[in-house]
């Protein structure tokens, strides 16, 4: 099979320029195994293809933030408020949670100034527990939770263009869906086009939801000045006594600050890790947390907390009672905010899934880069096409309901390794530390927000979950345990690495 596939490259090489060609014959030398781990496959040849460090200190924090900042906290934070039972106790959870994400962001600055790979908990769990814990990492989060997450936020999107076109009536849901695949659609052509052109319209995304919480903040602050105060009268009164309901709470404020671990996805390309890693999130993860909070209590100061768990899209709601004839600017805010979310959404998972491919956890195609644009065209575009899937049927929010106790099942897992990894390499020089009591915190954390629920009320989607991750293995075994080869995927290989004009990879790229 070599043979075969160094003849059709042979056969179609005016068509490629001299460095990409040398280095796509020096691959296809080996043979095109899809499962086989990176550790058994010859080493990627020197001057080969690679990520470049291309994003500096306000790029990553940019896409922290934009990244945290979707569509949850303008659309729907009844989800605390219903569960925490009062508004003295949901604020209380807004900043606890605010709290655990940064705490949980310091550990993995240590972890990825430590172990200097993209791919954030797959790279950390690969390091400190071996293969299969971090490949059912990978097998959840890029055929489930990644794919999912970026359906949903590019949904939001769509129902928010689609909505003031509709006057008087519901957006038409097969529209919403077509400009939200037309969304997926241009978020991938962007992040496989140019690294740099994803990282500006991170950045212009960023300033354009900051400016939407400026909005909302500086009217809540208007109101409060004008005594509007009788929201917060009852303080916490009706707090919710339940472990299983302030758990959920948690679930529900966690979610609107998931990514505050995305910069760890693409530390390869991060310049000088070492510095603007834990810089950025000092930056990022605080500044999330104040706008968070602010945003609630804007909310309180014109909603009742029965007219906040009755909105469906609360910042509208705000708007319509304090912008007057200029609440038009909600909605546009808030497409740019999704939009830029699912911008960083597929900027990091794409990278993962480089990664657990390229360590031979994912077929390996999908560890290739454009050959001039040194991108990984091949794993956004699978990303996209997982999404796109997602989308069709049309409920895909009960995905993440399912799974969404699964990511602090790993987080935990995650702080354990960095526990285990202070043991385990002692030596290893470790530019950024944590107090080992912080790991420790947010490990008994991650143990009450998974357990919590299932102790006090289970639930068949948390079997689902676990099925789900142990289904993983059913691949696991044969394709990379055993690393039993399909010939197919040899053709697959040289004919998709012809037409997307991809080339295997050395790990980094200075």
């Amino acid at each position: 099979m070599a043979a075969a596939g160094t003849g059709y490259l042979t056969e179609v090489s005016h068509s490629l320029n001299g460095n990409a060609l040398s280095t796509l014959h020096s691959a296809s030398d080996a043979s095109f195994n899809p499962m086989v781990s990176s550790n058994n496959q010859r080493q990627t040849p020197e001057g080969s293809i690679g990520l470049k460090r291309r994003i500096g200190l306000m790029s990553g924090a940019s896409l922290i933030v934009g990244t945290m900042i979707g569509s949850g906290i303008f659309v729907s934070p009844k989800g605390v408020l219903q569960r925490s039972g009062s508004v003295g106790m949901s604020l209380l959870v807004w900043t606890g949670c605010g709290l655990l994400s940064l705490l949980g962001a310091l550990c993995y600055a240590e972890l990825g100034t430590m172990i200097t790979k993209s791919g954030a908990e797959y790279s950390y769990l690969l390091e400190a527990f071996g293969p299969i814990p971090a490949y059912l990492f990978s097998w959840v989060s890029v055929f489930v939770l990644k794919p999912s997450m970026l359906a949903i936020i590019c949904l939001s999107f769509g129902e928010y263009v689609v909505g003031p076109l509709s006057v008087g009536c519901s957006p038409d849901p097969l529209l919403v869906k077509l400009v939200t695949i037309l969304a997926i659609g241009i978020i991938t052509f962007i992040n496989c086009f140019s690294v740099q052109l994803a990282t500006q319209i991170q950045n212009i995304c960023t300033v354009a939801k900051l400016s939407a919480v400026a909005i909302i903040v500086v009217g809540g602050a208007v109101k409060l000045s004008q005594g509007h105060i009788q929201h917060f009268n009852k303080g916490f009164e009706g707090t919710s006594s339940s472990f299983s309901d302030i758990a959920t709470a948690f679930y529900s404020g966690l979610w609107a600050y998931d990514g505050w671990n995305n910069l760890n996805y693409i530390t390869e390309e991060l310049v000088n890790p070492f510095v603007n890693l834990p810089r950025a999130i000092y930056f990022g993860i605080p500044l999330v947390t104040v706008c968070y909070v602010l945003i609630n209590i804007s909310y309180l100061t014109v909603m009742s907390t029965t007219e906040v768990l009755a909105s469906e899209a609360v910042a509208m709601t705000w708007a319509s009672r304090v912008l007057g004839v200029m609440a038009f600017l909600m909605p546009l805010t808030i497409a740019i905010s999704t939009f830029g979310a699912g911008n960083g959404t597929d900027f990091t998972t794409g990278r993962l899934t480089f990664v657990a491919a390229r360590e031979g956890h994912l077929v390996g195609i999908l560890s290739y880069v454009h050959i001039r644009r040194f991108t990984p065209s091949p794993a956004l575009i699978t990303n996209a096409i997982l999404a796109i899937c997602m989308i069709i049927p049309g409920n895909i929010g009960s995905l993440i309901d399912f799974f969404s106790f699964t990511a602090w099942l790993f987080y935990g897992a995650t702080m354990t390794a960095l526990v285990v990894l202070r043991w385990k390499k002692k030596d290893i020089a470790r530019p950024y530390k944590v107090p080992l009591v912080v790991p420790f915190v947010v490990m008994a954390i991650s143990a009450y927000l998974v357990l919590a629920p299932i102790i006090q009320q289970p639930q068949i989607e948390y079997l689902y979950a676990l099925l789900f991750i142990v289904s993983g293995l059913i691949l696991y075994v044969p394709f990379v345990h055993y690393k039993l080869e399909l010939r197919i995927m040899d053709k697959i290989t040289v004919f998709l690495q012809l037409l997307l004009e991809v080339t295997p990879t050395s790990p980094i790229t200075s």
